[in-house]
């Protein structure tokens, strides 16, 4: 029995009465933390977000024009930027999803004035099709890759571009690159990119070569997805060129294993050239869709189906390892979220919905997955940036709200490049049978020298768990807690009330060993201590 397995079986025996407790009060759950046991960096690029040409994603959300007066800087929202910076994002994908590959970029460059204009991929939906003309029908491209890289750069990220692998041809990736990244005045794409006012070269690092090409970027299987046609010998210009691989949709796992094997049947030497794999998963949604008016067995079933990604994650690692022993590649998860049916912020906005609790806690759940597994994860986009799915943010017009989303990136964004710590949660399954045993709390922990940081998330509606916190060979010094929850598991902001739903900090007072703190009914929590 390793020792994990014996501090277990100890802490059920004292739940039980069998062994006398090892705090001054009984605990209804416990968490242990093993500082000896590194996962592995948590890097920073897992709290990335996703932006395409979707709803009112790009137009409306974040380009609102030069002219435009609503605050902007240089057309990009004002607000959006002040906001963005605050959960600190290390990288931004565009131009999709399924947008992406019927997307030239060559349309996005130049004059703005002489762009043309395209119909929209999602411009057949039914909900868009009834819409009044706009943007998300008919796009403009006023929003192109000179825009997207200013926006990037005004929020302090880098950017990650999707290219189209299902309608172009690999010289246009090669020349997208060529325009991205070769010296200024070096070459004829060069001078375009200074036409469009950027000068210096844009430096892009992280290039997703397509997007779902098991569906809408071209119904590939995975022998037939020929990415090594558009990454052997791309022009690089000195940039160490981070390539990532379309991967397969959710428990897709064939497609995984047929992609490597055929990558590799010559030789293993293309590993080296991809620096990941993306996975989609999207945990959907539950009931009548509704991502407001929903029943406590919705908020259960929405919960349980967030923590299917450790297993994807896991799954998919191990085929993975297969082939790529050294696990030279890394999953990139650069889609994920609850997905809702409802559009209710304006006409056009597709999948434009006011997040709610519900969606915070499966933020929460998600992001502490990818903590746990910072030895596989590199990076993830939550999808998508603004106006749609699971949004951080949502704009109309001259008005502009944070969500729930935002508030559990910026409470998490304490983790980013930590070391992430084993940590076992020693705690009840919740009852309900929508929550498929579901454990009522979970979380993760990162080190950052002497500091800790610990989230977690308390998934049970009606009931706070007072827990046991130990770190095993050290003492915790507390030092603060964040905790965002409400008595209302629907409660979520609007226009109206943009501050409805916010986390509520507060200093911690010393306590003993264990330290023991109560968790919050439906919560995401993040605490920070000192070791000693």
């Amino acid at each position: 029995m390793n020792l994990m397995s014996l501090h277990r079986r100890q802490w059920m025996a004292a739940s039980l009465g069998l062994l006398a407790p090892r705090a001054s009060r009984a605990a209804a759950a416990r968490i242990e933390i093993l500082p000896e046991e590194p996962i592995g960096r948590i890097s920073p690029d897992i709290y990335g977000h996703f932006t395409e040409h979707l709803g009112g994603c790009i137009y409306d959300g974040i380009w609102v024009g030069e002219n435009s007066s609503i605050p902007n800087i240089g057309g990009i929202r004002k607000a959006l930027v002040d906001n963005l910076k605050r959960i600190k994002p290390p990288v931004i994908r565009w131009p999709g999803g399924c947008f992406a590959d019927s997307y030239n970029w060559r349309d996005g460059v130049g004059p703005r004035a002489a762009r043309p204009r395209r119909t929209n991929f999602w411009a057949n939906t039914e909900y868009v099709s009834k819409a009044p003309d706009g943007p998300y029908k008919y796009d403009p491209n006023h929003f192109g890759t000179n825009e997207f890289v200013r926006f990037c750069k005004l929020a302090g990220a880098e950017p990650y571009l999707a290219a189209n692998l299902r309608s172009l041809k690999p010289l246009d990736f090669y020349e997208w690159i060529e325009y991205c990244n070769s010296p200024a005045g070096a070459t004829t794409l060069a001078d375009l990119r200074a036409a469009g006012g950027e000068r210096n070269p844009f430096l892009v690092r992280f290039w997703g070569v397509g997007n779902e090409s098991w569906g809408c970027g071209g119904n590939f299987t995975g022998d037939e997805y020929a990415i090594r046609r558009f990454v052997e010998w791309a022009p690089r210009f000195g940039v160490p060129l981070s390539f990532i691989a379309s991967g397969p949709n959710v428990a897709d796992y064939a497609w995984t294993r047929s992609f490597f094997s055929k990558l590799t049947e010559k030789s293993k030497s293309p590993l080296r050239t991809l620096y990941g794999a993306a996975l989609h998963y999207y945990c959907g949604t539950t009931g009548k869709g509704d991502a407001v008016d929903f029943t406590a067995d919705d908020w259960y079933a929405l919960l349980s189906k967030a923590t299917r990604m450790e297993e994807l994650i896991r799954n998919h690692w191990q085929i993975m390892g297969e082939i790529d022993t050294e696990h030279h590649v890394k999953l990139i998860v650069d889609e994920w979220g609850a997905w809702h049916k409802t559009a209710d912020i304006a006409p056009g906005y597709l999948f434009g919905y006011f997040p709610t609790l519900r969606d915070a806690l499966v933020s929460g759940l998600t992001l502490d997955i990818f903590n746990r597994h910072a030895d596989k994860v590199a990076m993830a986009n939550a999808a998508q940036l603004v106006n749609n799915i699971h949004t951080s943010f949502i704009a109309h017009e001259d008005k502009f709200t944070v969500t729930p989303v935002f508030h559990v990136f910026e409470m998490y964004a304490a983790h980013q490049g930590g070391m992430s710590l084993r940590t076992e949660f020693l705690t009840p399954r919740l009852k309900p049978p929508s929550a498929r045993g579901l454990a009522s709390l979970s979380g993760s922990c990162s080190l950052h020298g002497a500091r800790l940081v610990l989230s977690v998330v308390n998934a049970d509606e009606k009931n706070a768990f007072e827990t046991e916190i130990h770190v095993r060979g050290r003492r915790l010094s507390p030092i603060s807690a964040a905790v965002l929850t409400s008595k209302d598991i629907h409660a979520h902001n609007s226009f109206d009330h943009p501050n409805a739903l916010q986390p509520v900090e507060k200093k911690l007072a010393p306590a003993g060993d264990p330290y023991i703190y109560s968790f919050a009914p439906a919560s995401v929590t993040r605490l920070e201590f000192d070791l000693t």
